[in-house]
């Protein structure tokens, strides 16, 4: 019986963190030149369907908010607030960057792409970013999250991926969507895909 019992446990432990998405170390180094990547930077808003795989989107979460040192990130945070947050809108669900660990930690089963802004290609393209603000750390949101959409901006140009940040989306739907706390707040929206 107690063997049985902690069968069950470890495959219920199992079972949970399966949903979440272990991404592979990012790649930080190498990629177009900054002066090439910045000539190329563009918006499109039409997206192949097909997925991006876990390396480029390791790569590029790195890139847009990742940690370049222990406690600093690849874009700046006015007074170092980090408020912040990338869910990362899949396919499979919705998900939370967790930059130290780098995986995405499923907050949200099922495809809910469609509820992430008010274009048709929002519910057919790979890769929805919201970012998401904590009101409670009274940080410059709209202003980070410039630095942050630049980087993902570049970081597509240099991988000749499509991209184009998006202000035109329902906040509360999506704040509903994502199940988020009460002082949590979208404020931007990003998609990312191949070209088509």
């Amino acid at each position: 019986m107690k063997n049985l019992v902690l069968l069950m446990g470890l495959f219920m432990a199992l079972n949970v963190s399966a949903q979440d998405i272990v991404l592979p170390k990012p790649v930080t180094t190498g990629g177009m030149p900054l002066m090439e990547a910045l000539s190329k930077r563009s918006s499109s808003r039409e997206f192949s369907a097909a997925d991006l795989d876990n390396q480029i989107l390791s790569n590029m979460l790195w890139a847009a908010w990742g940690f370049n040192r222990s406690d600093k990130r690849t874009a700046p945070s006015a007074n170092n607030k980090q408020e912040l947050s990338l869910y990362v809108v899949l396919k499979s669900g919705a998900y939370f960057y967790d930059a130290k660990a780098n995986k995405l930690v499923q907050k949200v089963k099922g495809d809910i792409r469609g509820k992430m802004g008010n274009q048709d290609f929002v519910a057919t393209a790979p890769v929805n970013i919201v970012f998401v603000e904590d009101k409670s750390k009274k940080g410059a949101g709209a202003t980070d999250s410039g630095y942050i959409s630049q980087n993902i901006y570049l970081f597509c140009a240099s991988e000749n991926l499509a991209t184009v940040v998006r202000g035109w989306f329902d906040a509360n739907v999506v704040k509903e969507a994502l199940k988020l706390g009460e002082n949590m707040q979208p404020i931007l929206t990003q998609t990312v895909g191949k070209k088509k």
